[in-house]
């Protein structure tokens, strides 16, 4: 027992398949090397068939998904269900960074509404640009599908307010009547979408208030 702590605790193991193994699984976000141990531990348990079906869903995650030609998001065909439901509202569009917004929104239940996923917020530490996010395809979309609304749904940080404040320079460009609204300050100043809670993040989109380039804090 006391060798094999001495073995994990310099993250080397009798086999160079098992370290392999932990390497990638500890290369996923928020995995350490000891969950990335008990992951590839787990799988030597399983039988033949089961490791294999874990591969293949994998394996067709990577080959198979695709992103919602319109809106940017996850789908398993060209166009998401939202994007193509005939009972949601298209003319207002919520624009949020990342597909996780996508669903924790969703989860409210208090938007009827589509998207639009940037893929990402202006942060030039980063070398993240407008032109690195899907931000030119949100201005094309507005007037062909008679877009009413835009709510900008970002994160409270001071790159999503210049990414905020950059999208609203842009659409106010096109002269159109849009509104832009902005979710309501309920959402606490630093923290992103995906771990607001659902009633927090529902009730900000319902009180949304209209966007003017003036942060409100």
């Amino acid at each position: 027992m006391q060798k094999y702590y001495y073995l994990c605790s310099v993250n080397e193991y009798s086999s160079i398949l098992l370290t392999n193994a932990v390497n990638t699984f500890s290369s996923l976000p928020g995995t350490g090397r000891k969950t990335a141990l008990r992951y590839a531990l787990n799988l030597l348990k399983r039988s033949d068939e089961e490791v294999e079906a874990f591969a293949n869903t994998i394996l067709r995650l990577k080959s198979e998904v695709h992103y919602c030609r319109l809106c940017h998001g996850i789908s398993d065909t060209e166009m998401c269900p939202i994007c193509l439901s005939h009972n949601r509202d298209h003319q207002t569009v919520c624009v949020v960074e990342n597909i996780q917004d996508v669903m924790s929104i969703e989860n409210t239940g208090q938007f009827n509404g589509v998207y639009h996923v940037l893929g990402g917020i202006i942060s030039p530490m980063d070398g993240v640009g407008p032109a690195d996010l899907e931000i030119d395809s949100l201005i094309a979309r507005v007037a062909p599908e008679n877009i009413k609304e835009i709510i900008l749904a970002l994160p409270t940080t001071m790159e999503g307010d210049t990414t905020t404040f950059y999208i609203y320079r842009r659409l106010s460009s096109l002269n159109l009547p849009l509104r832009v609204s902005q979710i309501a300050r309920g959402v606490a100043v630093g923290n992103e979408l995906e771990y607001t809670d659902e009633v927090t993040l529902g009730r900000s989109i319902l009180n949304r208030t209209e966007y003017n380039g003036i942060q409100n804090h």
